[in-house]
């Protein structure tokens, strides 16, 4: 396992929080009320190591599958239905959504290898990630990748406590399934809008994998 490197200034921050919180309580107040400085101690380390963890990217055997949709990112399958795309396909696509809780690994990962056909970031709201209006009114980054005539889109959705959406791929470049396509900090959702007709082999509330779990063939 390793730290990713959007964490590093988020785990510098709060490495330096953790040390004078505790140095400050030990060096004026430890010796009158020793048993609350150890837990207090213990606290701020527990919120430390799920700092570090957030931030963790496990070792783990990738699925590369060319006829394959692989999962963009870890979490809990929470829709998959028909709807109607108004940014980029205006028509209907069958929508799979990947909701990530605060304690998923959080890097998001190309599902399909292909051409950036279509990049956008949005400003939007901060609705909660399962709300039915965060696709379309939440902050969110929407990627288009195009393979044999196929399109996918892939969107990353900021929730209530994810406020930064991270996306490292511009239009016009090509990708490979599995590479990294972006981070979420603090919990969120991602969205694939497929072809409809698209053969889905998830379930609703099966957690998945990004990188690894099978969602749907091409």
């Amino acid at each position: 396992m390793t730290v990713h490197r959007e964490g590093y200034k988020s785990i510098a921050i709060g490495l330096m929080i953790f040390v004078a919180i505790n140095f400050t309580y030990f060096y004026f107040l430890g010796a009158q009320l020793p048993v609350l400085g150890w837990i207090l101690f213990f606290i701020t380390l527990g919120l430390l190591l799920f700092l570090v963890s957030f931030f963790r990217v496990p070792n783990r055997r990738l699925t590369v599958d060319e006829k394959a949709i692989i999962a963009p990112a870890d979490g809990k399958v929470v829709v998959i239905e028909e709807t109607v795309d108004e940014e980029y396909f205006r028509t209907k696509r069958l929508q799979v959504s990947i909701f990530m809780s605060p304690a998923n690994v959080h890097v998001n990962r190309n599902p399909l290898s292909g051409e950036v056909v279509y990049n956008q970031y949005h400003k939007g709201k901060y609705l909660v990630a399962w709300h039915p209006k965060s696709s379309t009114e939440n902050e969110r980054h929407s990627v288009v990748i195009r393979k044999d005539g196929t399109e996918v889109l892939v969107k990353q959705i900021a929730g209530a406590l994810a406020k930064r959406i991270v996306n490292y791929l511009q239009a016009g470049q090509q990708v490979r399934q599995t590479d990294e396509m972006g981070f979420i900090k603090f919990g969120s959702r991602v969205d694939l809008l497929l072809p409809i007709g698209t053969k889905i082999h998830v379930e609703l509330n099966q957690k998945v994998q990004g990188g690894v779990t099978v969602i749907a063939s091409l």
